[in-house]
């Protein structure tokens, strides 16, 4: 019988590759958002966490501040994000999602999500409602 430490190991393990590859299968559904990964992923941030300096999107995003300022660049330029005064110090600038930053990234959520759900046609009911309890204790961590 494992010791509860290995199943913890072997479980993280598992969930590690499984993460990796679910990742890997819905990453097709974002080339149709006609931009790329590491902007998809600041518009993410923006969007769900709400707007940031680009100090705090390069340490959420783990990049340096100056590859973030290139990556919001180019998000200003296609209209997806906007650059706001702090209301408390104007000298401080905010990133912020445009509201067809948020109709882009709510798009994109949609199509991975669907894309998802019909992998889901193959499995039983019961196993939908495991996978279900496992995104639930996932969202825990």
């Amino acid at each position: 019988m494992p010791s509860e430490v290995s199943l913890r190991v072997a479980a993280a393990d598992a969930l590690h590759s499984g993460a990796i590859r679910l990742l890997r299968l819905v990453r097709a559904e974002d080339a149709q958002a006609g931009i790329g990964p590491a902007q998809l992923s600041a518009l993410s941030v923006l969007v769900f966490l709400g707007e940031k300096t680009v100090g705090e999107l390069a340490g959420l995003e783990q990049v340096r501040p100056p590859t973030m300022s290139r990556v919001v660049e180019g998000l200003v330029q296609r209209r997806l994000v906007q650059r706001v005064s702090s209301p408390g110090d104007r000298r401080a600038v905010r990133i912020t999602a445009t509201p067809s930053g948020r109709k882009l990234l709510l798009a994109g959520k949609t199509r991975r999500v669907r894309a998802l759900a019909k992998r889901f046609e193959r499995f039983t009911r019961d196993e939908v409602e495991t996978l279900q309890a496992a995104a639930e204790l996932m969202a825990r961590l």
